[in-house]
């Protein structure tokens, strides 16, 4: 439940910040003829997000045996890379809503009012169906790796919407930054398992060998089936059994991730003086 509310909460926060953010430039601005522009991006990039979610579905409900084993191994470390590159962008961001309205303001610029309107619309639209189909793939992996839970979706979406309304409702108090540092170790935590589990699905296919399989098992004392292994399992990819293969990749995903995240900060630092 939680894995699934993390990766919904997290995808739609950021929609709903660009949204927000959006429209709070046009009524600081003026501009609120604009605002139907901003409901029909909202509406079109949700129905297109839609629409990719059930090719996706029909897609992916073809395979079988090994090909299926493959699909989900890719499926998973596409997630993960997904993950990832969401997770370092938004550590770099520190002015994400000047950069927004920076957008706005060159589109509202335009000589030509239709052109205007299209560029808001794309703006919203865009933001709308690239966190909508990331979270498409997110959800499918999470379903293969533990099993998709409708809940914590939903949760998900109507906590990061809360969350984005209060952020402006309130002149911008929520600490986003502190918001998203702790939301970034969950997901990273559960990037590794995405990783872990992917080449798990390749070992079962026969594509790579697990080296030494298992490398351990400690199913005995905590059951990767049970209730708090089911739980660590879905979160952060525990395994009972794994095989050497999967140890190292798990271990050379976090330290990849961590030399990233110490490059991140020392470029923010020298660029803050």
């Amino acid at each position: 439940m939680l894995e699934s509310f993390l990766v919904t909460s997290r995808e739609t926060l950021e929609a709903s910040l660009v949204v927000g953010i959006v429209l709070a430039y046009l009524n600081k601005t003026n501009n609120q003829s604009y605002r139907k522009t901003v409901y029909y991006g909202i509406g079109f990039g949700i129905l297109a997000s839609v629409i990719a979610a059930l090719i996706f579905t029909l897609f992916a409900g073809g395979f079988e045996g090994k090909t299926e084993q493959i699909f989900e191994g890719m499926t998973m470390l596409i997630g993960a890379f997904l993950l990832t590159t969401m997770i370092l962008w938004m550590m770099q961001q520190r002015h994400i809503a000047k950069e927004i309205e920076g957008k706005v303001e060159k589109h509202l610029m335009s000589a030509q009012p239709l052109l205007s309107h299209l560029g808001i619309f794309m703006l919203i639209f865009i933001a709308i169906i690239r966190e909508g189909v990331e979270t498409v793939i997110f959800l499918n992996a999470i379903n293969y790796a533990s099993g998709i839970n409708f809940i914590g979706g939903t949760l998900g979406i109507l906590a990061a919407i809360v969350v984005g309304y209060i952020f402006f409702a309130s002149t911008r108090r929520i600490n986003l930054k502190r918001l998203f540092n702790v939301s970034s170790i969950l997901l990273i935590l559960f990037a590794a398992g995405l990783v872990a589990h992917g080449i798990h699905e390749f070992e079962e296919a026969g594509i790579v060998s697990g080296i030494v399989s298992p490398l351990f098992d400690i199913n005995p004392i905590l059951n990767e089936k049970g209730i708090v292994g089911s739980f660590l399992k879905g979160l952060f990819g525990y395994n009972g059994n794994p095989s050497l293969l999967e140890v190292m990749a798990y271990a050379a995903y976090l330290g990849i991730i961590f030399y990233l995240y110490k490059r991140i900060e020392i470029s923010m630092v020298k660029v803050n003086g």
